[in-house]
């Protein structure tokens, strides 16, 4: 049987206010399961103080969109990449495929 890779679209969310270090990919873990909404968190490592969270492909995030302005009403939601197989979130060069050898 031929298994099938999922495509995810990656969201950035940034804010004036810290959300590193105050539970928010947590919380939006914790939010999907909830919702049964599949979805990865992660914190950037590549840019300061922004979370990325990731999507089915095509997926609509706002219910994701609305809890995460619920928790920081200053925060900013942008897709940053669409349609990736397997994504990293921590650092966004790392999806270009083309990049690597095996």
């Amino acid at each position: 049987m031929k298994e099938t890779v999922l495509y995810w679209d990656i969201y950035e969310i940034t804010s004036p206010s810290p959300i590193h270090g105050v539970m928010l990919r947590g919380r939006i873990r914790k939010f999907g399961l909830q919702k049964s909404i599949n979805l990865l968190t992660e914190n950037a490592s590549d840019k300061e103080n922004v979370v990325r969270f990731a999507v089915f492909h095509k997926q609509n995030i706002h219910t994701v969109c609305d809890f995460i302005t619920d928790i920081v009403p200053d925060a900013t939601i942008q897709n940053v990449a669409e349609n990736i197989q397997n994504p990293v979130l921590s650092k966004i060069k790392i999806n270009d495929a083309d990049r690597y050898q095996i």
